[in-house]
């Protein structure tokens, strides 16, 4: 059963579209997959009642999960600002992971001061397969730094992303998710509920579904 948090987030998603559902015209992800879903989370932050308590659920999970926390980390591009925002309203350090080091100047991958040992929670805005993520991961232990987990606005739930999170041992909370999404959508006849097993299919095989789709 989703969480009142899991609840609120989906509908305010939902209320801006930040998310939307469009089964029967598919949108195309730059991987190539036909998806009914496309989300754009930056879009909460230019709501200041919305912004405000997506961080502050944010703050809640990482003070209940991760007490010890001495930095907060973003992933580039989309979490930069999330994790700048959580950063300042816990009083600790910021710093950003770029998809890959830079190409010129120092060919720093991690923007930033991070000290040897310190302990991080990387903060970002969407989880789908999570290879980006934990490549994140990857280069902020390679600088030194202790991850103790990852807070993320929303996740498609896929069953992929959550076993290559186990197999990487990395921690992971989401505000949202795929599941309570659809259950709000419905509620709120959002969709249609002829739509709702049709969305659901999709999530179990996203690389395959809509391929009959032109």
């Amino acid at each position: 059963m989703a969480t009142e948090v899991e609840k609120k987030v989906a509908k305010y998603l939902l209320q801006i579209e930040a998310v939307r559902l469009s089964p029967s015209k598919p949108f195309t992800w730059a991987s190539g997959w036909k998806s009914p879903i496309y989300c754009d989370n930056r879009k909460a932050l230019s709501y200041p009642e919305i912004r405000k308590f997506i961080a502050a659920s944010m703050i809640a999970v990482i003070k209940d999960n991760f007490p010890s926390v001495e930095v907060i980390a973003g992933v580039a591009t989309g979490a930069i600002a999330w994790g700048a925002i959580v950063a300042d309203m816990m009083g600790l350090p910021f710093v950003y992971v770029r998809p890959a080091p830079k190409d010129h100047g120092l060919e720093n991958q991690v923007e930033g001061v991070i000290h040897q040992g310190a302990r991080i929670v990387v903060v970002e805005d969407l989880i789908s397969t999570g290879k980006s993520s934990l490549e994140a991961v990857k280069a902020l232990n390679k600088s030194g730094a202790i991850v103790r987990g990852m807070v993320a606005v929303f996740s498609y739930n896929f069953p992929l992303a959550r076993r290559a999170f186990e197999k990487s041992d990395v921690e992971l909370h989401t505000l949202s998710n795929y599941d309570s999404l659809l259950d709000t959508a419905q509620e709120t006849s959002y969709i249609p509920k002829e739509d709702v097993e049709l969305l659901r299919e999709w999530r179990l095989n996203p690389d395959k579904w809509g391929n009959e789709i032109k």
